[in-house]
């Protein structure tokens, strides 16, 4: 088509285009050396991630500038190049937009160390920025795509003819989509409310497992055998679960020893001692050994110990309901778990002689 504009038509059509390289090439600098300034909130790598949006606005506003020029639009329909902007500044800018959300929720997250052994605050912060992120994408994209639909005129005018003739259809769809609205107005109620929270210690459905995504409208929880569970985002809201870290990470931790009557106490209470004592899974706060429960034939001891969190704690657990059993068994082997039986001697009782010395009536008969 450059053959048949004129050498001036031609001349500004190279300028604006080299004009738009060298822009591009100004801004992608700028951008790389704020992300390798530490005291600016862009990432590394912002630059390299935005080069395509930025590329397509200024591709935008070279197509604004051309539209100017008459000589062009004798070519080309004004209208086709005024869409094209519009529709390319739309793009550009919903890219843009989310690519800088997650650029912010990135350097806010670096100040929170969700390693930590009390990382309540960090999980809670995390949790709120990772679904309030989904939130604003989902509705940034949604506008972006309402605002391009209604560029074209002739799905402008589709859409007025649908809304004006279908208030019953809108009814129907909006019980069908009760449900879906529902999960979503969910998902954002947990992003506020927080009943869990991104790496939460959860017992739902009788699984013990931790909170691993959070999505608008279903969680996943990853299991302890690495299974995942997925729930809708109203499950959280409408029906009771276990949250074992909710308020802080530390948590008590139950081991029941089941003995005879005739086992010492005290020595147990010195032994649970010297096991916690001995363990880097015991964070020095609780410790203590009680009776809890006497039945027929056993007497129940439960000992309470804590730690940081529940995975430190059922490896707690498990460390002293072996050893306290193992001290039973070496030190006093008497007092596990026994049943007794009292044995009458027969031979003394009336009856029994009766029945030796004078048979029954019934026996003679018999015979």
């Amino acid at each position: 088509m450059i053959s048949f504009i004129d050498s001036k038509t031609s001349l500004f059509l190279v300028i604006i285009l080299i004009s738009g390289i060298v822009a591009f090439g100004i801004l992608f600098y700028i951008l790389k050396k704020f992300g390798k300034s530490p005291r600016t909130i862009l990432p590394v790598n912002f630059a390299v991630r935005i080069r395509i949006p930025l590329a397509l606005f200024l591709l935008a506003l070279i197509l604004r500038i051309v539209l100017a020029k008459e000589e062009i639009t004798s070519y080309v329909q004004a209208s086709v190049l005024s869409h094209s902007s519009t529709l390319l500044f739309i793009i550009s800018l919903t890219w843009a937009l989310i690519l800088i959300i997650k650029a912010f929720k990135r350097n806010i997250l670096t100040k929170y160390d969700m390693s930590a052994a009390d990382n309540v605050h960090a999980r809670k912060i995390y949790t709120q920025f990772t679904v309030l992120e989904r939130v604003f994408i989902f509705l940034i994209i949604l506008f972006a795509v309402s605002i391009a639909l209604m560029s074209f005129d002739s799905i402008r005018a589709i859409g007025v003819s649908i809304l004006t003739s279908a208030g019953i259809a809108g009814i129907i769809i909006g019980f069908a989509a009760q449900k879906a609205l529902g999960t979503l107005m969910a998902g954002i109620q947990i992003a506020f409310t927080q009943p869990i929270r991104i790496d939460d210690v959860v017992v739902v459905e009788g699984e013990w497992g931790r909170i691993e995504e959070i999505y608008l409208t279903y969680v996943v929880v990853k299991i302890w055998d690495k299974r995942r569970l997925v729930l809708p985002t109203t499950y959280f809201i409408e029906k009771p679960f276990q949250n074992w870290t909710r308020n802080s990470s530390d948590i008590l931790g139950t081991v029941f020893i089941y003995t005879d009557y005739n086992v010492p106490f005290d020595a147990l209470r010195n032994e649970l001692t010297r096991i916690l004592e001995n363990t880097d899974l015991w964070d020095g706060e609780v410790n203590v050994l009680q009776v809890t429960d006497t039945k027929n034939e056993v007497v129940e001891t439960r000992a309470l110990m804590s730690s940081k969190d529940s995975p430190t704690s059922w490896d707690l657990r498990v460390l002293v309901r072996e050893k306290l059993v193992l001290f039973i068994q070496e030190n006093y082997p008497h007092s596990l778990p026994r049943t007794r039986v009292e044995m009458q001697d027969l031979k003394n009782t009336p009856k029994s002689e009766k029945s030796v010395s004078e048979p029954e009536p019934s026996d003679l008969l018999r015979k």
